[in-house]
């Protein structure tokens, strides 16, 4: 008789964390420098495209510091010959890289996405998304509100016995580095929601050591900004608005921690211990026997 034939188990399905573990070495290397090309090659496209709007995306960035300039005869000046064309790659490079962001965020998702857990993916897109939202808001708050005010300060401290020739590589370099930090600096609540989450913070420390934070933003504040007590504040007071904000996201999005047991719940009840939802029985005598219960009276 022929012995009947083993049916071969089926493997399970792997997790979507684990799907991409069959790959080698060789190809994630192979499969990353694909994502690699494909992100430098869109941040050139960006960039060719940003480079025919280049004196237009200049102005717009240089347009805070002239409107504060005592008089308008003259503007930005440059005092090498090809200062104005890498001032202008700069320019063209970082605005392609802001317009190449969406391939390059969906290369990087196309390229970890596999490895993710459902749960994770659930938290890694809006993650993107608010991270990218409040960059924006601090980079915008730095170009309507700090902008305007700081340049005017600046230009009123100097009084009438100077006369402001600003250059172009020293404005450029200031005002990429001040987009830069405040877009950083507006990163504070997604940051801390997210340590929150991860059970490193907590509502109350944060609100135990809000006074030490305080006095911290205020002294980076003073570093970062003009020489100026106004510039001062319009930094340090959206930082303590968001510090509140950050207290706010740990209270509604952080892990909640398990009380500690009181001590002894977690101890064996003694030998002989009958179950709670059982009814104890007569104790046992001296040999170890329980001794038999009386016989019921006869009915009448």
């Amino acid at each position: 008789m022929e012995s009947p034939q083993e049916e071969t188990p089926r493997p399970e399905q792997a997790p979507a964390g684990e799907q991409g573990a069959g790959l080698s070495f060789t190809e994630h290397l192979l499969e990353l420098r694909r994502r690699l090309i494909i992100s430098v090659a869109a941040v050139l496209v960006g960039t060719v495209a940003a480079y025919a709007f280049k004196e237009r995306i200049f102005e717009f960035l240089a347009w805070p510091l002239i409107k504060a300039l005592p008089t308008k005869d003259h503007g930005l000046i440059f005092t090498s010959l090809v200062e104005p064309f890498f001032i202008y790659l700069k320019i063209s490079l970082v605005a392609g890289i802001v317009l190449a962001l969406p391939v390059i965020l969906y290369q990087v998702w196309m390229f970890i996405g596999p490895g993710l857990y459902a749960h994770e993916k659930k938290i890694v897109f809006p993650l993107v998304l608010f991270s990218s939202f409040f960059f924006v808001l601090g980079a915008a708050f730095a170009y309507f509100g700090v902008f305007p005010f700081g340049f005017k300060a600046l230009m009123d401290f100097a009084g009438p016995s100077m006369t402001p020739f600003p250059s172009v590589r020293e404005y450029y370099d200031l005002v990429s580095l001040t987009l830069l930090v405040f877009g950083l600096i507006f990163e504070l609540p997604l940051f801390i929601t997210v340590f929150a989450r991860f059970g490193l913070v907590t509502p109350a420390f944060l609100r135990k050591y809000r006074r030490y934070a305080i006095l911290v933003i205020f002294i980076v504040a003073a570093i970062l900004t003009p020489p100026d007590v106004f510039s001062q504040m319009l930094m340090a007071i959206p930082l303590c608005i968001l510090y509140e904000v950050s207290i706010l996201g740990a209270v509604m999005f952080g892990k909640e921690r398990k009380k500690p047991a009181p001590p002894g719940a977690d101890a064996a009840p003694p030998p002989g211990t009958p179950p709670p939802d059982e009814p104890a029985g007569p104790a046992p005598d001296s040999s170890g026997h329980a001794p038999e219960a009386p016989p019921e009276p006869p009915a009448g």
